[in-house]
């Protein structure tokens, strides 16, 4: 049986220096400081009905995601504005992709320090 996709989320965000996990709204949100990355649950308005993650991006990188693959990121509510993307964590999900745009989307808001622990 493969991991939960909440379980993966986790391990590659927390795998990342000083990153924590808070609660936030009622979802688990992964922060350096600042939040980089947000859970949304199936269960919630957040997920609309599929488990997805929410990460830190530039409007021009979030245009290139979406327009590539419309069927793995969307733009959230809320933060999709301001660049945000949504990526569902079903039966789309790119792993290894999702981890270095999780990555990209940390790189975005720590500190100068923590980025010379990469």
């Amino acid at each position: 049986m493969p991991p939960r996709p909440l379980t993966r989320l986790r391990k590659i965000c927390l795998a990342l220096p000083e990153a924590t996990e808070v609660e936030a709204w009622g979802e688990p949100t992964f922060r350096a400081k600042k939040m980089f990355a947000m859970f949304a649950s199936p269960k919630t308005h957040h997920g609309r009905g599929r488990p997805a993650v929410w990460f830190k991006a530039t409007a021009a990188d979030q245009a290139r995601m979406i327009g590539a693959a419309p069927e793995s990121y969307f733009i959230p509510p809320y933060v999709g504005k301001s660049g945000w993307v949504g990526a569902w964590l079903d039966d789309v999900a790119d792993w290894e992709e999702l981890a270095e745009f999780l990555r990209d989307a940390y790189r975005s808001i720590a500190p100068k320090r923590l980025l010379d622990q990469l």
